[in-house]
């Protein structure tokens, strides 16, 4: 059975090691696995995985509850900076889509994690920032109308 991380491995070759108790070698890794985690209902899996200087932070029934009552559709990795072996720190953005009252929809998110100890820690996550829509300047009443015709805004497409 392919791993539910989208890695295109069998799970018992992916996220299942790490599910059972070996490290993630890698920030991306501890991701993929976190997201398997929250299809497998692994909370306490999630809870150990979190920073435990933040771990208190953390909800435990709302992520049991999120876990159980939303149907995991895929994850898609968009970028990964550092988190490789050698690394201390990792980024990684995703997009985890999921359905979930009737409704499909996206968690996007820029995950950091650290390294303490030899293992991965999932340490906070934001959304991206989005670039803003970039739209055509209109142009003024008086000034060519951008179709070409010759005649002036207002005259034409302003009208």
């Amino acid at each position: 059975m392919s791993c539910p991380c989208g890695s295109n491995l069998p799970e018992s070759q992916c996220c299942a090691r790490y599910l059972a108790g070996e490290s993630a070698p890698t920030a991306e890794a501890l991701m993929r696995s976190r997201y398997t985690a929250y299809v497998r209902q692994a909370v306490d899996y999630l809870v150990e995985t979190h920073d435990p200087a933040s771990r208190g932070d953390l909800d435990r029934d709302a992520t049991a509850r999120w876990s159980r009552e939303a149907t995991w559709l895929g994850l898609t990795i968009r970028e990964v900076v550092a988190g490789g072996a050698d690394d201390e720190k990792g980024e990684v953005e995703f997009v985890a889509r999921f359905r979930e009252g009737g409704r499909e929809m996206s968690h996007h998110e820029r995950s950091q994690f650290v390294k303490l100890e030899g293992r991965w820690y999932y340490q906070t996550g934001k959304a991206p920032r989005r670039e803003p829509e970039r739209r055509e300047k209109r142009p003024g009443p008086n000034e060519p109308c951008h179709c070409g015709s010759g005649k002036k805004y207002k005259r034409c497409h302003g009208a």
